[in-house]
């Protein structure tokens, strides 16, 4: 099974369209081949004249642990070239940054789900390049939650950092296939390409989208292991919360709670309301405090999502739905719970936190709906994801 950058790095005809051009590469620590060396380091090893590297959230280091903490510019201390953060004082591209190469090579591990703002990364990358007449190359990797499609489909004027377009929060597509997504939405003009993958099976057990003989590196600090990876469609949504999702802990995004919840009754209620959305994981209580974050120094009540072992069932898991069941049920047994986060979620001024996540007001509405049931969010979601289901058929490389 070979990832982008290593068909990039084996095959030189691949190479050859590259030799005599500059070349940026947008990565962070993810960024490795099959043996774990960074792609900056292989792709100067076979000759290639990289330039400039260019940082996403969390940074080219993956070294800044909470949302919403810029990175800085800076000077590789290697190669002596100029890095640049695109979360930093700007979120796209400067032209100054643009004049240093012709070529950007993306090699970016995503988690799959919409709110991951590597994704509007790249679209900012890819309008960039249109204007500035420069070529973008994806090399591609695995989505590492595969194929399944869930959530709503973000609604216009609700575009933001954490949501780029009008897909639902689990899109079942790689960054190559996001790219070909976003040159045909946006009508770009723009010499892009894609580095495929050779041997992914994104239905394939026992990684369903993750191959299971490469290591995992984390793409970005809470992102510790392939199953925050299946959850985090769903406990991505806890960052407009009160709720803990476990940042501080060692299974960041894989859990929920505060220390003002009873998980047994939550756990119970969940079970009772819509047993169907927990088909494919096991929910656990656990005890946690967190080292940082909400509810830091506090002993929080929570529930751990196993989507791992014998418990997952990735046909049947639908993360989205887990968690949103958990807003509702605590909207239903603590009727006055201060669920709702106030502030400017990604610098989105005048919109709540969880709205901005969703892309748009409707998971919000049908929680603090008290007549709402499973099935009206199902009703809600099912036509968006159906449409989405067919609309990227063309775009499937694998």
């Amino acid at each position: 099974m070979n990832f982008g950058i290593d068909r990039l790095l084996a095959d030189p005809a691949l190479r050859k369209p590259l030799e005599g051009k500059r070349i940026a590469l947008l990565a962070h620590p993810a960024s490795v081949t099959a043996d774990l060396t960074h792609s900056v380091d292989a792709l100067i090893a076979v000759g290639l004249n990289v330039t400039a590297m260019f940082g996403p959230q969390h940074g080219v280091r993956g070294d800044l642990q909470d949302n919403m903490m810029e990175s800085p510019d800076f000077t590789d201390p290697t190669y002596g070239m100029p890095v640049f953060s695109l979360y930093g004082e700007v979120r796209r591209p400067t032209a100054a940054s643009m004049d240093l190469f012709d070529v950007m090579l993306v090699d970016l591990q995503d988690l799959g789900t919409r709110i991951y703002t590597f994704i509007t990364t790249l679209r900012y990358v890819l309008e960039a390049a249109a204007e500035h007449r420069k070529a973008v190359w994806v090399l591609d990797r695995p989505n590492p939650v595969g194929r399944p499609v869930e959530g709503l489909t973000l609604l216009p004027g609700w575009e933001s950092f954490v949501g780029a377009g009008p897909m639902p929060m689990r899109h079942g597509l790689t960054m190559g296939e996001l790219g070909d997504w976003f040159v045909d939405l946006l009508k770009l003009d723009v010499d892009y390409q894609v580095v495929e993958m050779e041997g992914w099976h994104p239905d394939a057990a026992p990684g369903f989208g993750w191959p299971t003989e490469r290591t995992w590196i984390n793409p970005s600090p809470n992102a510790p292991n392939v199953m925050m990876a299946r959850a985090y469609p769903g406990t991505v949504m806890l960052e407009g919360t009160s709720l803990s999702e476990g940042r501080g802990t060692t299974r960041p995004l894989e859990l929920f709670g505060a220390p003002d919840i009873s998980a047994p009754a939550v756990i119970a209620e969940m079970q009772r309301l819509a047993p169907e959305w927990l088909a494919g994981c096991r929910l656990r209580e656990i005890w946690f405090e967190p080292t940082f974050h909400k509810h830091v120094h506090q002993l929080c009540n929570g529930v751990h999502i196993h989507a791992e072992g014998p418990y997952y069932n990735h046909d049947a898991f639908k993360p989205w739905r887990v968690q949103a069941l958990a807003f509702k049920v605590i909207r239903q047994v603590y009727p006055d719970y201060p669920l709702w986060r106030d502030f400017p979620y990604e610098y989105a001024f005048g919109k709540l936190p969880i709205d901005v996540i969703n892309g748009g007001p409707g998971l919000r509405t049908w929680v603090d709906d008290g007549e709402a049931t499973p099935g009206d969010l199902d009703a809600m979601s099912a036509g968006d994801e159906t449409l989405w289901s067919q609309q990227r058929k063309a775009l499937l490389r694998y």
